[in-house]
């Protein structure tokens, strides 16, 4: 019965370290996530500063996945080249031992102190960014008190017998070490716990040095799993380069690491008096070491990975989302950019139908019909998708800003979505009608209607530009153009009547198509209004709630 209890015990305090691991990425992910990640994006430019940035910004948020789903969102979406994808990735591993080494000192002392600062910034402030703060110190305290408790949890386990067995089988099987190591890291999903816990046992002398680095070793590869298994979307081979890029190392690190064991152990165990700072040293060495021998190789390295995967042509099936990668539901912040960037291929085949359509009034483009049907079709598809996608994100985990952030995406999805039925089943609905019926505008017509498919088109590049950089200017001037285009129209209906009352009866149904064209470009243009420009102008208290929710009239 004692031994059960022992068990649970010691399940139980492992489940508090992950849990306490937990809380502190979350809580930086929370406080710090989108200005992380925009960081990252801005440094992703050349090998170094990509490796620096890996290594910072894991170092703040301790996990190294949600680095990694970020520069793989990055790298998937054409923005960073694969060679700084790889530098960051190498960089990131890096940073996941800066914690390690911190814990390798005797820091129980700080756990209460740490706890009851969090909990009261917890409870006292609202969310945001302070209490976000609290559940990292919360994280932290219980991640040390954890640690605490095992250390002497593992005390009676000295003398016991099975836990012996087990242990002296591994000391003469370092690969079963590394592959035990492994797979507990692969379903922990985090190194650090597994490494601090592998510090605690070398602590008491449970394990000897050289089977500790070699759990040591398990655990870097069983962090380079997760993401190649669970981070990849999609059937497009290009998409593994980055993480298989990131196992491959990790890979032929542990391969060179198990063959240099015998000479390794003496070395590590010689420049620490303490095993378990020997086996944070181990850690830092081991993940130095592989950075400091893949940065100069990355560019061969990134040409192998990518004639090996070579990108899968386009199936012509734009209703596919690109960038809604499940995995990234984790980090609010990158599953946010990742639906934002969705949204933002709808405006580009938003862009497309208008150009048909404006192209369609000028000359014969039938062959384009079936073209802008397949468009239509994926517009509803992706706002349905982008929909369910944001959907299903756990808002606990969401700041406010990610909250609003939410809102926004949707908004601009859905009326980015009417206006393409607009511009399909109105725009280009008319522009069959009249090859149909072989009617012909006048000159003025037609330049009238190219002027203003011209401004509809600059308007909605104005739209997707305000998605992204927030111009409060550019807002109120997107705002203005629902005047303009309802004076065009009142001018235009003013002048169909005055021919009608001329007698001018030839001109009557060519007349009323014409308005019924210029109707719907207007309807678009209040769609394109109230997907960019009246969000922003709301966040700023220059637009009631009830002119937002009447954004598409």
């Amino acid at each position: 019965m004692s031994g059960i209890i022992t068990l649970l015990d010691f399940a139980g305090y492992v489940a508090l370290l992950l849990w306490g691991v937990h809380m502190v990425q979350t809580g930086v992910q929370r406080a710090f996530g989108a200005a992380l990640g925009a960081a990252l994006g801005r440094a992703l430019g050349t090998r170094l500063r990509a490796f620096a940035a890996g290594l910072g910004i894991t170092a703040a948020l301790q996990s190294s996945t949600a680095t990694g789903l970020m520069i793989t969102g990055f790298a998937a979406g054409g923005v960073v080249g694969l060679v700084p994808a790889l530098a960051a990735m190498l960089g990131a591993n890096v940073g996941t031992t800066l914690i390690v080494q911190l814990l390798s000192f005797d820091l129980t002392a700080l756990a209460p102190i740490l706890i009851l600062a969090g909990v009261w910034m917890f409870r006292r402030y609202p969310p945001g960014r302070t209490r976000d703060l609290g559940r990292v110190f919360i994280g932290l305290g219980l991640l040390l008190l954890s640690l605490h408790q095992l250390v002497e949890l593992f005390e009676p386990f000295q003398t016991a017998p099975m836990l012996g067995m087990i242990l002296d089988a591994l000391a003469t099987q370092p690969v079963a070490a590394v592959l035990l190591s492994a797979a507990f890291t692969w379903a922990a999903h985090s190194s650090v716990a597994v490494v601090v816990l592998v510090m605690s046992l070398a602590s008491h002398n449970m394990v000897a040095p050289h089977v500790a680095f070699a759990l040591v070793l398990g655990a870097n590869l069983g962090t380079a799993i997760n993401p190649m298994i669970e981070g990849v979307t999609g059937d497009d081979p290009a998409a593994r380069r980055l993480p298989l890029g990131n196992l491959l190392t990790r890979v032929l690190g542990v391969l060179a690491g198990l063959l240099l064991l015998p000479v390794l152990q003496p070395l590590m165990s010689g420049l620490a008096s303490e095993p378990a700072r020997a086996v944070a040293n181990f850690h830092t060495l081991f993940n130095a070491v592989i950075a400091l021998v893949f940065l100069p190789l990355l560019t061969p390295y990134a040409a192998l990975l990518t004639r090996w995967l070579p990108k899968r042509a386009d199936p012509n099936d734009p209703s596919r989302p690109q960038y809604l990668d499940e995995w990234a539901h984790d980090v609010p912040a990158v599953a946010l950019g990742n639906a934002a960037r969705e949204a933002l291929r709808m405006a580009d085949m938003l862009q497309t139908l208008l150009l048909y359509a404006r192209a369609g009034f000028k000359r014969d483009n039938r062959h384009r019909l079936v073209q802008a049907r397949q468009l239509d079709a994926a517009l509803d598809k992706l706002e349905n998708a982008i929909t369910t996608y944001l959907a299903t994100l756990d808002q606990e985990n969401m700041t406010r800003d990610d909250i609003q952030r939410m809102d926004d995406i949707l908004a601009f999805a859905s009326n980015i979505g009417h206006a393409g039925d607009i511009a399909h089943h109105g725009l280009l609905s008319h522009v069959a009608k009249l090859r149909k019926q072989g009617w012909v505008f006048s000159p003025e017509q037609r330049a009238s209607l190219d002027d203003t498919l011209g401004q509809l088109i600059a308007n909605q590049r104005t739209a997707a530009a305000l998605f992204v950089n927030d111009d409060l200017r550019q807002a109120r001037s997107l705002a203005g153009e629902k005047a303009r285009f309802r004076t065009i129209e009142t001018q235009a209906a003013d002048t169909h009547l005055q021919k009608i009352k001329a007698g001018e009866v030839d001109a009557a149904e060519v007349g009323a198509l014409y308005l019924d064209i210029l109707r719907d470009m207007k309807g678009i243009n209040s769609h394109l209004v109230g997907a960019a420009a009246y969000p922003l102008l709301a966040r700023h208290g220059e637009l009631l709630p009830s002119r937002l929710r009447e954004a598409g009239n």
